[in-house]
């Protein structure tokens, strides 16, 4: 499947073990006979000349000898340090076995032991302390390289782990290449140390990080800003990704920069893109409308909220509701009850402003102890057709919820999507069986099919965000649009939902299979690039015909080029 390339000749000015060593242009035992006299290897390599297929198949054979999740994990690691085309090449045939080996879930027990199984270092770490420096570091790295992604994370709030002060986003980065062709030499993965809270990292001695307490307020905007100023200045057409950062920053840094670069927050906008689609598979299926909807999100954070700005901005852009009218189809629900007024300004942040519900609206719903309504009142007062979870409150969707909810509509759309799968709100089958095999579902962790009441298997979706980020990503990148526009983000998710099996068979799942996620990311990067034609924010100067081939032309690919030695190169 993937062999060395005839049409790609490179001029390389590396040899011996240095070429060795270069993870981007070694071959390893797949250097031919001529390259291995050209570069110097004869003597450094075994006699035996191998093809890619054969270099997969001992990798693969070596990385089913490890046991455990993360033994994988590190070893899969340690081979993309060595050799990018075997690395990726590897992963390409077994994508649903080893995406979540390189990244969630697995990836998130990874970085929490990120101190105990730091190697070698990878990507940029921009410390607090060292911000003087901080322009003539990054142009150490970058200067003369045509940089396209940057993936940048403070490490405050990682799935399920929450802070880790330093947690290199290189998965991220390696998801773009997996799914969308990025190449991995245009990618760069930033860790913004500002410290951390985690006390057990502090007293960790073996801890890498800036073993200080997390910066915050003024201080830390300052330092943020320094650096999203640095790649406007340096790298004006790349897409500057922000993961893993806290509630409080967020949604915040995301709307400061989103009208001065092409900024893209996946914990807030991929999220809500991929349960977008799901949404507009779903209601496909029901023959319905997406403002024909209502919609119970239990989780209020960064997932939750994202999830509800991307479905009303798609209400009023496909639809045509005024905005204030689509915000009153959602209700949000978090730990302290519905979001409304009387919960005190403590407990509703600035962001959820437009989504808080009138108290007198709930004035005949009876309260608990604390004074709060809870999700089963809620849910039996809205009667709502879309039920999302953004919680990680295992079993919150109780079967008496689901009942109560399944009284109200035909087809309840129940997104359970909290990582990982025990923190799930309601385990599919239990929502099928309770539902009678109504419900449409999907899910942030996999589950395996469940039984419909005539026997038929219902295979439930995988709301991952990986089926459309990168996809997202390599539209901006491909169009080198100034901004990621709502539009460009729901022209992607009408894509991926036009992609849904289940618009062909209701049994089938809202979303593709993951292992199609290549294919669907490209044709969701071609609608976004279309897009941003559409709305004038192109930074190329190519027609929008062209997008397309555009598109599959730029795709970097797991191949072997052949090698030609650039003596004036090395000198």
């Amino acid at each position: 499947m993937f062999q060395i390339s005839s049409e790609l000749k490179f001029k390389v000015a590396l040899r011996g073990d240095t070429l060795l060593t270069s993870p981007r242009w070694n071959k390893g035992t797949a250097f031919t006979k001529q390259e291995r006299k050209d570069f110097g290897l004869t003597g450094r390599l075994p006699s035996r000349i191998n093809t890619i297929d054969e270099q997969c198949e001992r990798a693969y054979d070596q990385l089913r000898s490890r046991e455990s999740p993360i033994q994988k994990n590190s070893f899969l690691q340690s081979l993309k340090e060595q050799n990018w085309v075997l690395y990726y090449s590897l992963l390409s045939r077994h994508i649903k076995e080893l995406t979540s080996i390189i990244y969630t879930p697995t990836e998130a027990e990874a970085i929490e032991n990120y101190s105990h199984l730091f190697r070698r270092s990878e990507g940029m770490f921009l410390s607090f302390p060292d911000q003087d420096t901080m322009e003539e570091d990054f142009l150490e790295q970058t200067r003369g390289k045509d940089i396209e992604l940057i993936v940048c994370t403070d490490a405050e709030a990682i799935l399920g782990i929450g802070d880790q002060g330093v947690g290199i986003s290189s998965a991220k980065s390696a998801i773009y290449t997996l799914l969308a062709g990025i190449n991995p030499a245009n990618a760069l993965s930033v860790t913004l140390d500002v410290g951390t809270d985690n006390e057990t990292l502090l007293n960790d001695h073996l801890y890498v990080g800036w073993p200080s307490k997390r910066v915050r307020g003024v201080e830390y905007d300052k330092f943020i800003d320094k650096f999203v100023q640095l790649i406007r200045k340096h790298q004006p057409h790349c897409l500057l990704h922000f993961e893993d950062f806290g509630v409080s920053n967020a949604q915040r840094l995301l709307e400061l920069y989103r009208n001065e670069h092409s900024v893209f927050n996946d914990d807030i906008q991929g999220t809500g893109a991929v349960t977008l689609a799901a949404l507009m598979a779903a209601i496909g299926v029901t023959k319905s409308k997406l403002a024909d909807q209502r919609y119970v999100i239990f989780g209020a954070g960064s997932a939750g909220l994202g999830i509800a700005k991307q479905v009303r901005d798609a209400i009023i852009l496909i639809d045509g509701v005024p905005r204030e009218e689509a915000n009153k189809k959602f209700y949000l629900v978090d730990r302290f009850g519905l979001i409304k007024p009387s919960l005190g300004p403590n407990k509703i942040r600035p962001a959820l402003q437009e989504f808080v519900r009138p108290d007198e609206e709930w004035s005949d719903v009876p309260i608990n102890d604390a004074g709060e309504v809870e999700l089963l009142e809620v849910v039996r007062k809205v009667r709502p057709t879309v039920l999302i979870g953004c919680s990680t409150k295992g079993g919150a969707f109780t079967e008496r919820v689901v009942r109560t909810m399944k009284e109200g509509c035909e087809r309840p759309i129940i997104f359970p999507l909290s990582n990982p799968s025990h923190l799930v709100e309601v385990d599919p089958k239990d929502a099928n069986d309770w539902t009678e095999g109504m419900a449409l579902l999907a899910t942030g962790s996999p589950f395996p099919p469940t039984k419909m009441p005539n026997g038929k298997d219902y295979v439930i979706a995988e709301c991952n965000n990986a089926l459309i980020y990168p996809g997202l990503g390599f539209g901006s990148m491909l169009s080198q649009s100034r901004q990621m526009t709502d539009g460009m983000i729901i022209a992607g998710a009408q894509r991926l939902a036009a992609l849904s099996p289940a618009l062909k068979d209701p049994d089938s799942g809202l979303l593709p299979d993951f292992q199609d996620g290549p294919a669907a990311n490209l044709e969701v990067a071609v609608a976004v690039a279309e897009q941003a034609f559409d709305e004038g924010i192109q930074g190329v100067s190519w027609s929008r015909e062209e997008v397309r081939a555009k598109a599959e032309e730029k795709q970097w690919k797991p191949l072997y080029g052949k090698y030609e030695y650039d003596e004036q190169g090395a000198k």
